[in-house]
């Protein structure tokens, strides 16, 4: 196998290589897995040693490297250069050395990850492959092979989730497994992060956060401090400022915890980048303003990075509830942050979120930033963390700060020249500072108003003007009811008769409401027991079907268990009845090889093992008998050899001597022969160049000519050639000018029309803000009309039940103008009329009647003829005093 994958390395048959492992792996994987390790690593070896060898070949690697995609073939333009110039140059000559073998390197990375996924017997040599093919992207730049190398372990993850209940399948629950994965994706996010893909960082932690959600288990602390530094990367390049404070923030909490050797001038610079974080984010919603599936968008996309953050969020909580700016910096205060934190970010915190001081608040801030700017470094104790600046989050302070000076500004003064507000603000220039306050007007940060002619700013809300005569209508028709009624008073009542009955009419139909309601909560009782009766009988039907299936479950187990049982009855009989037949062949052959004879033993008591033993006994006795004539013929062989070199062994050392007289002779003729010829050879040279010295000038003078021709012919070519590559390069350069400026032109176009949308879009934002607001305000308006007229109803109907009371009270007095009457002390009303349709509690029903006068009776109420609440069984609701010859009279519905 080493030989087949050195002939395919050798021809660059990455295709034949990859049928082979896969043939070999299907042989030995339940045998011997250490072989097809062995095969892979070997191969592995040949290809990254092919790769180096072309690399070492090649004198310019960043010409030959310079491919977007390794499994592209050869661009157009390039096969055109080809044929088109006579030489071919180093450039094109490194490419075609170099990037075939890197392209085989890349090929054998992806067959062997191919060949290794999801198999638990060669886990970490999986591991090891793709640690290496990690390596090969970084060292050489390349991120197209990356990109395509995550999306190839990522699908080998899904598949292995997809299909786990196959054999050989890791087993993502044992640690050692675990552990090989989250090493895998964490190196895949350090590599991700030092190519700046920023992208594929962020689908590496989602993988990462993913594989920790399916096991269930926390990694160790070191690979949760490489987690969150990796975070606070993203979340910086990302500009997702309060996500990269809440990451500072884990980081922060874990080095406290875990890292025994953090030293406390390390302690104090990740403090400080966390408090500097969580300052830097900005002090207003972004999305205040936007439609309710942006906002929807923005809740989800909160809920997923504070779970990667490792903050749990209720996607119905409001995210300004519990993932905030103000909240983070309450956090910081109460968990001990900011007391470690430097002295310098404690002023910068104090002065930013709780001083006051409109006029040199950026004068104060100025030293402080350019202290801080100064702080941060390699952190010599926290090998994880990255490197610190805290020079990063200076602009943001800045803003910050400002944002600041203006809320400040606004709340002590009107109106304010731009110069002097330029003065007060040194380290930004006022187009920057214009910036900052649209954004902060456009999210109803700050309200105020900049007049560029009169070099103004105004303060204040700054509404439209019309805003103030919206309701000048309904204030209109206000103002006229009330001189209306001035105007033309209402007319007294004429009686308290009068007030009490629709108070009565009022009063039966709450009795009715009442009963109607408890009539409905009779019947949601009723359902509410049905309901549970039959959900008793649901659950009692499935634990019958439970019980029913474990019952035929047990029943078909005995079955499978008795049919496993006859069948290996059945397998023993045929294998006792096949062991009787060989013993009775054996019979036979034994009684075909005596020749007739008879057995020794009588037929039908033979077994096959006492048929085995003679068997045995025979080979043992012929055996015996070749090996008794094999060592007489081995005795008569032996004399007759002896006997033989006897005889020839004079014979031998004579024809031995003839031989050596005769060779002596021979080689005496043949060395004078070769000194002849040799001294005539001798002879002939010497006149050979006797002859030959009279040329010797000629040959000179044609020589240096020759030299001189080729010399000038090489210094034209190599002119012709310099001059051909200095076009070439003028040519190039050109054609990258041109293309810049059509990409510069292009984006150009791009962030017009963008900046066009944008300016349409938040001109209908803030239209509809705006209509928003004034229907909002009509409403509350008439909610207040509406709530001020039901507040003059209670009071008439209190008013009008307190002389219905008083009416009752005194039945001997004749009716006259009703007149403000104060209840005597000795006889207060014990329950207040309830409002319409509201529900009377029994013992506030019941206390009514109590206090009434004793010499009252039921029966001199006044009646009522036209009484229509009356039913038949009225005389059950009437007290004892009445008569069988009474009047009929008005029934109350007050309870007894």
């Amino acid at each position: 196998m080493f030989k087949y994958v050195e002939l395919c390395v050798d021809l660059r048959k990455g295709r034949f290589a990859k049928d082979g492992l896969i043939q070999y792996r299907i042989i030995c994987q339940q045998v011997n897995v250490s072989s097809l390790e062995e095969v892979i690593k070997h191969f592995m070896y040949l290809s990254t040693e092919k790769a180096e060898q072309a690399r070492t070949q090649a004198q310019a690697l960043e010409e030959a490297l310079d491919v977007d995609d390794l499994e592209a073939d050869k661009r157009p333009e390039d096969l055109m250069l080809s044929y088109v110039s006579g030489e071919k140059g180093r450039d094109r000559s490194d490419r075609e050395v170099v990037t075939p073998w890197f392209k085989f390197l890349w090929e054998t990375y992806r067959t062997v990850l191919e060949i290794l996924r999801n198999n638990s017997k060669l886990e970490a040599l999986y591991a090891m492959t793709a640690h290496r093919a990690f390596q090969f992207c970084k060292q050489y730049k390349r991120t197209t092979e990356f990109r395509r190398l995550c999306e190839i372990i990522r699908n080998h993850l899904a598949n292995l989730n997809k299909y786990r209940d196959q054999r050989d399948r890791p087993d993502l629950t044992a640690p050692e497994s675990l552990q090989l994965y989250l090493d895998t994706r964490f190196e895949q996010l350090k590599i991700a992060t030092e190519l700046e893909l920023w992208q594929e960082a962020f689908r590496s932690v989602e993988d990462i956060h993913g594989l920790m959600c399916m096991v269930k288990k926390t990694p160790k602390p070191s690979l949760m401090v490489v987690y969150y530094a990796k975070l606070t990367e993203i979340f910086w390049i990302s500009a997702s400022h309060l996500n990269h404070a809440y990451a500072w923030f884990k980081l922060f909490s874990l080095q406290k915890s875990f890292n025994r050797n953090l030293s406390q001038k390390d302690l104090q610079l990740i403090a400080s980048s966390v408090v500097l974080a969580a300052l830097s984010v900005s002090p207003y919603d972004q999305t205040r303003a936007a439609s309710h599936a942006e906002i929807e968008n923005e809740k989800e996309r909160n809920w997923r990075m504070a779970n990667l953050i490792g903050f749990n969020l209720d996607l119905k909580i409001d995210r300004g509830d519990v993932l905030s700016r103000s909240a983070l910096l309450s956090e910081l205060v109460a968990k001990g942050v900011l007391s470690c934190a430097t002295q310098e970010v404690k002023d910068l915190f104090h002065l930013l979120e709780h001083e006051f001081l409109p006029l040199d608040l950026a004068v104060k801030i100025q030293p402080l930033l350019t202290r801080i700017s100064k702080f941060g470094g390699k952190l010599a104790s926290a090998s994880s963390v990255p490197e610190v600046q805290l020079s990063q989050y200076v602009p943001a302070l800045e803003k910050l700060g400002t944002l600041r000076l203006l809320q400040q500004v606004s709340r002590v003064y009107q109106s304010m020249k731009i110069d002097h507000l330029s003065r007060m603000i040194p380290f930004s220039d006022f187009s920057v500072v214009e910036k900052i306050y649209v954004d902060a007007v456009k999210h109803n940060f700050i309200a105020m108003k900049v007049d560029h002619m009169k070099g103004v700013m105004m303060f204040g809300n700054m509404g439209l003007e019309s805003d103030g005569l919206k309701d000048h209508l309904t204030n209109f028709a206000e103002s006229l009811n009330k001189t209306r009624a001035m105007v033309y008073p209402p007319p007294e009542r004429a009686s308290r008769l009068g007030e009490i009955l629709p108070s009565l009419a009022e009063t039966v139909e709450r009795e009715h409401r009442r009963l109607l309601a408890r009539k409905s909560i009779i019947e949601r009782r009723k359902e509410e027991q049905e309901r549970q009766l039959l959900e008793m009988e649901r659950e009692e039907e499935s634990r019958r079907l439970m019980q029913q299936k474990i019952t035929e479950e047990a029943e078909a187990k005995r079955l499978a268990t008795e049919s496993e049982l006859r069948k290996k009855q059945r397998l023993m009989k045929e294998i006792e009845e096949k062991e009787l037949e060989e013993a009775q062949q054996l019979l036979q052959d034994v009684s075909k090889k005596k020749k007739g004879k008879k057995p020794l033993l009588d037929g039908e008591k033979v077994t096959k093992q006492t048929l085995l033993d003679m068997a045995v006994h025979e080979q043992i006795k012929e055996r015996e008998e070749r090996e008794k004539k094999l060592t007489k013929l081995s005795k008569t062989m032996d004399h007759l050899e002896r006997a033989k070199r006897e005889e020839s062994a004079p014979l031998i050392e004579a024809a031995y001597q003839q031989r050596l007289l005769e060779e002596s002779v021979l080689h005496e003729r043949e060395q004078q022969l070769e000194i002849e010829l040799s001294q005539q050879r001798h002879e002939g040279d010497l006149k050979e160049k006797n002859r030959l010295v009279r040329m010797l000038g000629n040959k000179t003078i044609f020589q240096e000519r020759v030299v001189h021709r080729r010399q000038a012919e090489f210094e034209r070519r190599r002119a012709e050639r310099e001059e051909q590559i200095s076009r070439m390069i003028q040519a190039r350069k050109l054609d990258r000018e041109a293309m810049r400026k059509k990409i510069f032109y292009v984006r150009s176009e791009e962030e017009r029309l963008k900046k066009l949308q944008e300016e349409e879009e938040a001109r209908k934002h803030e239209e509809a803000e705006r209509r928003r607001r004034e229907e909002a305000e009509r409403k509350a308006k008439l909610d207040e009309i509406a709530e001020k007229q039901r507040q003059r109803e209670r009071e008439l109907d209190e008013k009008a039940e307190r002389q219905k009371r008083e009416l009752l009270a005194r039945p001997g007095i004749e009716p006259r103008p009703i007149e403000p009457v104060v209840p005597a002390p000795a006889a207060p009303i014990a329950v207040a009329a309830p409002a319409p349709g509201k529900y009377v509690p029994r013992h506030l029903r019941q206390a009514a009647p109590a206090a009434e006068p004793r010499g009252i009776r039921p029966d001199d109420r006044p009646t009522l003829s036209n009484d229509r609440w009356r039913s038949d069984r009225s005389d059950e609701r009437r007290p004892p005093a009445f008569g069988a010859g009474s009047k009929p009279t008005w029934s109350s519905s007050r309870p007894r």
